[in-house]
């Protein structure tokens, strides 16, 4: 892999095929896509030219204080048509970016690393996963009142992320958790199911998760609950952690 740096931009070429399908056939299939940090959380998928299939009808403009001018496009596959969901910057002042075909992830109806499907968005190789089991005393508390309570938790460590702590549902007042129709995907841990805790006569929505099926990697938290550091107070061996400051505050 080739890393480029420009200014905030990170531009790296990958190994990886890269397939894009609508309406089961393949808009794109690339055995050289580039990953672009547009933001610093994870990167998006750009293409060649040559390894996309679809028609790209233009169809507007957008601009990127660091990436430049870009048409945009709409994708027709057969009978579909989808707008703007695509663009390219032919005269980036990133030159690693000029002419490449980057597609609205959500414009494409499934995309594949290889034979892997991947969702929300593509995998960030810097990402890292550690699932860890661990015998500290864990309790976890919501308006004062006691949740959950477990001395064999697993800990979740995920870059750039606070540790989350998940715990077996024996050891979890099931009986204060009130099901969700919630449900939300991680590239790095599959489709997360949700729960509501009561308080008291309160009711906190969606503060507790479990992944019932999750990706091969992250099989050690499977069945197990986790709840949102930010939103709750966790002790471990005692000692109350201070709550996390992140996007999910």
């Amino acid at each position: 892999m080739t890393t480029i740096a420009r200014g905030r931009i990170k531009v790296e070429h990958s190994a990886k095929r890269v397939r894009g399908y609508l309406d089961g056939k393949p808009v794109v299939d690339s055995p050289a896509p580039v990953l672009v940090w547009e933001k610093p959380y994870y990167p998006t998928y750009y293409f060649p030219l040559t390894d996309v299939s679809a028609e790209l009808v233009p169809d507007g403009t957008a601009h990127s204080p660091s990436r430049g001018q870009a048409v945009t496009y709409t994708v027709v596959q057969g009978e579909r048509r989808v707008e703007q969901a695509a663009l390219r910057y032919l005269e980036s002042p990133i030159e690693e970016l000029r002419g490449l075909v980057r597609f609205e992830w959500d414009a494409i109806d499934a995309w594949f690393e290889e034979d892997d499907e991947v969702f929300v968005h593509p995998r960030d190789p810097y990402s890292r996963i550690d699932i860890l089991p661990s015998s500290k005393h864990v309790r976890v508390e919501v308006d004062g009142v006691v949740v959950a309570e477990s001395t064999s938790p697993r800990l979740l460590f995920e870059t750039g992320l606070p540790v989350r702590y998940y715990l077996p549902k024996l050891h979890v007042r099931m009986d204060l958790l009130e099901r969700t129709d919630t449900v939300t995907h991680c590239p790095y841990k599959g489709a997360a199911e949700y729960w509501s805790v009561r308080a008291g006569d309160s009711l906190h929505a969606d503060l507790a998760w479990s992944y019932r099926a999750p990706v091969p990697e992250s099989q050690r938290v499977i069945g197990l609950v986790a709840f949102y550091n930010e939103k709750v107070d966790i002790f471990v061996d005692g000692v109350r952690q201070e709550r996390p400051k992140t996007h999910f505050a």
